[in-house]
């Protein structure tokens, strides 16, 4: 059947590339067969020739296949290989192999420069959350067949509902972002974990415990635990009453938990003796790190599972690393009360409790514990205004976090980045941050080189990436002024080139009234990707000229040939404070919006 003739080319070229050792990417060279079906109506393998392949590569595949400068030999070479397997087959005569392997010499640059323009930081984002919508709706991304039909059924959901599930994909990976943060130099930050508390603590459980009986469960008898904790100068201010196990020792049983989870303590034959993690806690500083990490992940990440039957311990034990996680947003030092505020209006969120109201003080002398066993270990420490997390607490907090999924940067690490991962990666900095990572990154490459990156941004990128893109280029001085300058011709540059000049005093022109209203709108549209409206539209509102006649300006801007014109005045029209200027923009907006109906 000619519909099929793409599923068995494709089964046969992977057969015949694993006869070659998988001489070739079987999945790429069938994504170029369903181009060459779809795209260029092909009905069968033998029908390709020089003159598809190259409207494949040059016009089909940049628009429609999402790569990067990167991945072009790869595909060149897939196309090599697909050429080799028609010519071996038989499907295509050896003279038209050869010829499709000269025009594809031929066109090679041209198709690599045609994929680096195409690959914009949208589009690369916009594969990101379909593939990550697909991981959620758990497709695996290597079976083909499944990709294809989800892709399939996504297509066929109304757009209100494709809508509703990217916003709410977005939301979700917003909740799984927090703020960078800066890092301690890895020997400072293997230094203090030999150090820490945790550690030592450790280390005499590791002491004690050599040769120690172990029952069935690896765990010492109660008799030995309790004469352990005179031994051990161990304070066990959650001790049980009644110490029938080692879970009436709360302090020990974390302890020795975490020594077996990290390997400092192994046991055998019903003995315990010191295990590799105990070496490696002297080891270099990678290993030191590793191991102080395992030790830190089973102390403060217990198991204690389900609802009924917790005790206060166990309940803010199981919402300690939500703690620790608000001590490594803030901004700074977080008091004690108001963590033990959130912790219980928290734990009476998500727990089914009897009484709700008579948990605070329990949570709070909880907390109070929980927190001082953190300082001693080394990760949390009082400063005058409160708790902050010492540097090797952020460093190990992060790193729980990375292993639970979050985005977690650091700052610094854009400094050796492109200029589309700059911009992108500032989205998640704070305003010190971010003026930090701008800071390092502009001194890490000469001004032309700079000012080259950020004008392809604001070429290429969307509103947000274009203000950011701004903002960064707005920190080069007149040593960038012959980029900006030649970069100075259409939209979108031409109006943030211009103003950049202006500001300088090296323009012959200032910006017209028309370019001030595009870098209105387009600066508005920015903040709608990130912002609800009345927050886009307050935020703007802000930076307006106090003296500015904002109603005579909404009444211009639906001219302005920016293509979220309508959208930005829609959100003026519902969110304005004044009402002349809510009106006056709403009736710009549907004169926006006939203007571009007609065209």
């Amino acid at each position: 059947m000619a519909e099929k003739w793409v599923e068995t080319t494709s089964e046969d070229l992977r057969r015949w590339s694993e006869e070659r050792g998988g001489a070739v990417d079987a999945q790429g060279a069938r994504l170029l067969l369903e181009l060459a079906q779809e795209q260029a109506g092909l009905t069968g393998p033998g029908e390709l020739d020089p003159a598809t392949l190259r409207t494949l590569l040059l016009e089909v595949f940049p628009t429609v296949v999402v790569a990067s400068a990167e991945e072009v030999p790869a595909i060149l070479d897939t196309v090599r290989g697909l050429a080799a397997y028609l010519r071996d087959r038989d499907l295509v005569p050896a003279g038209r192999a050869a010829a499709l392997l000269t025009e594809l010499d031929g066109i090679a640059p041209a198709f690599a420069e045609a994929v680096v323009a195409a690959d914009s930081p949208e589009r690369q984002a916009a594969a990101e959350m379909i593939t990550g919508l697909m991981a959620a709706d758990g497709v695996d991304l290597d079976d083909e067949a499944a990709v294809e039909e989800w892709l399939a059924a996504f297509e066929e959901l109304p757009e209100e509902e494709r809508v509703a599930r990217t916003e709410d994909y977005l939301r979700r990976a917003g909740e799984l972002a927090v703020p960078p943060v800066r890092l301690a130099p890895e020997p400072e930050l293997a230094a203090a974990a030999r150090a820490s508390g945790l550690t030592a603590q450790v280390r005499a459980v590791a002491r004690w415990a050599e040769g120690r009986a172990v029952d069935e469960h690896d765990e010492p008898s109660v008799a030995d635990a309790l004469a352990a904790l005179g031994e051990l100068g161990l304070a066990t201010p959650r001790r049980a009453a009644d110490v029938a196990d080692l879970g009436g020792l709360p302090e020990l049983e974390r302890l020795w938990w975490a020594a077996l989870e990290a390997e400092v303590i192994t046991t055998s034959g019903g003995r315990a003796q010191a295990g590799p993690g105990l070496a490696a806690l002297d080891g270099d500083d990678a290993a030191a790190l590793e191991t102080w990490l395992r030790l830190f992940d089973a102390a403060v990440v217990p198991e204690h599972e389900g609802e009924d039957g917790l005790d206060p311990t166990q309940l803010v034990q199981n919402e300690l690393t939500g703690v620790l996680i608000r001590l490594y947003e803030q901004d700074g030092p977080a008091a004690p009360e108001e963590l033990a505020e959130a912790l219980t209006a928290h734990i009476a969120d998500s727990y089914e409790l009897a009484e709700p109201a008579a948990i605070a003080g329990t949570v709070a002398a909880e907390l109070e514990l929980e927190l001082a066993d953190l300082t001693a270990w080394g990760v949390v420490e009082g400063v005058p205004d409160g708790l902050v997390l010492t540097p090797l607490g952020v460093w190990g907090v992060r790193e729980l976090l990375r292993a639970d999924g979050f985005l977690a940067p650091v700052v610094g690490e854009l400094a050796d980045a492109p200029a589309a991962d700059l911009v992108a990666g500032l989205v998640w900095h704070r305003e010190d941050t971010a003026d930090e990572e701008i800071g390092r990154w502009l001194a890490a490459r000469p001004a032309a080189d700079a000012a080259d990156g950020l004008l392809a941004v604001i070429a290429e990128g969307g509103p947000g990436r274009r203000n950011l893109a701004a903002a960064v280029l707005g920190r080069l001085g007149p040593e960038a002024e012959p980029r900006v300058r030649a970069a100075a011709g259409g939209q979108p540059v031409r109006p943030y080139a211009l103003l950049w000049l202006a500001e300088r005093g090296l323009a012959a022109d200032e910006p017209s009234r028309d370019d001030y209203l595009w870098m209105f709108v387009d600066t508005v549209a920015g903040m709608l990707e990130t912002a609800e409206p009345r927050e886009a539209v307050a935020a703007a509102l802000l930076r307006a000229p106090a003296e500015a006649d904002m109603a005579a300006f909404a009444e211009e801007l639906w001219r302005s040939e920016h293509p979220d014109t309508a959208r930005v005045l829609e959100a003026l029209g519902a969110h304005h404070p004044d009402r002349t200027v809510a009106k006056a923009a709403r009736t710009a907006a549907h004169k926006a919006r006939s203007v571009r109906g007609r065209g």
